[in-house]
């Protein structure tokens, strides 16, 4: 399991969009649109073969036949980190010996990009959806391959949990991510071309 980006969260997309930018002082690019859960992103490409999204529900799109991921049908207040996501070679195996509440396969598509992502029934992830959310990309293609370089890289992420010694055991070690006692939240220390920056 690789991490493999990370996702902020907003009652609009403009509002994440402009967390995000007035945090690390880099413009975002367009992305597009999720019809299966009627969202939409914009991305910010970081180095070392990962990628931020701002993302937010679409109000010109339907309403989707599911709960949207994320958990973004409840999502309320300012814009903030909400969730972060692991890549997997193979999602059916990993969804085996992760927790329960992780998800079900859903088939997704954004353009030319495919990929399949563990989705939980009522869009919340355990841990308080602090569990990383899974992704296994399918094809050659990848968003932090697309995107331009903004001279932003990834430091470290630290996910707070009350119990998180609890959930560092069932994610297991990964490069880059730390866990530390606390009020549920996640913290990105980036450096970017004007210093280190936090995103939360």
């Amino acid at each position: 399991m690789l991490l493999d980006h990370l996702a902020v969260a907003g009652e609009t997309l403009e509002q994440a969009s402009a967390h995000v930018e007035q945090a690390l002082g880099v413009p975002l690019q367009d992305g597009g649109k999720h019809e299966k859960f009627g969202t939409h992103n914009r991305l910010l490409g970081l180095r070392d073969g990962l990628y931020l999204e701002a993302i937010a529900i679409d109000p010109d799109a339907p309403n989707p036949q599911i709960t949207r991921w994320f958990d973004l049908d409840r999502f309320q207040g300012a814009p903030r980190l909400t969730n972060w996501i692991c890549q997997v070679p193979d999602i059916e195996t990993s969804l085996m010996v992760f927790p329960d509440g992780v998800g079900q396969p859903i088939d997704l598509n954004r353009g030319a990009l495919r990929w399949r992502m563990a989705v939980p029934p009522n869009g919340r992830l355990p841990f308080d959806n602090l569990f990383p959310a899974l992704i296994q990309w399918q094809g050659d293609l990848h968003p932090a391959n697309m995107l331009n370089d903004s001279g932003c890289q990834l430091r470290r992420l630290v996910v707070y949990h009350p119990d998180a010694l609890d959930l560092a055991k069932a994610v297991g070690p990964l490069g880059q991510v730390e866990f530390d006692s606390g009020p549920a939240a996640l913290r990105a220390e980036i450096d970017t071309p004007h210093g280190v920056r936090v995103l939360e």
